[in-house]
């Protein structure tokens, strides 16, 4: 199960959990194209490892396992999956 970002990270967007993750999957990065457009922060599902190395450091609790994620965030599961549709997976991002 992947991890979820929700509701309490709209508009915060602390990137703690970006420098926290170890396998890049959660955007937009604060130098990426439309941080400043985005409304909060989003796991890639398909390349969470499950670790919850980002779940610590997130400084508003946003961050949830998806099958934890309380009832009335659980679209957020949906939201983030969502957003990557729009994106280029980080798979698929070029390095350098």
């Amino acid at each position: 199960m992947p991890y979820v970002i929700a509701e309490p990270c709209i508009g915060i967007k602390d990137t703690a959990c970006v420098d926290a993750c170890p396998v890049d999957v959660i955007h937009p990065h604060a130098d990426e194209a439309g941080f400043a457009s985005a409304h909060q922060l989003y796991i890639y599902p398909n390349d969470c490892i499950d670790c919850g190395a980002c779940v610590p450091v997130c400084p508003v609790s946003a961050i949830f396992l998806s099958e934890d994620l309380p009832k009335q965030w659980e679209h957020f599961a949906n939201i983030n999956a969502d957003w990557y549709t729009q994106q280029p997976t980080p798979s698929e991002t070029p390095i350098g």
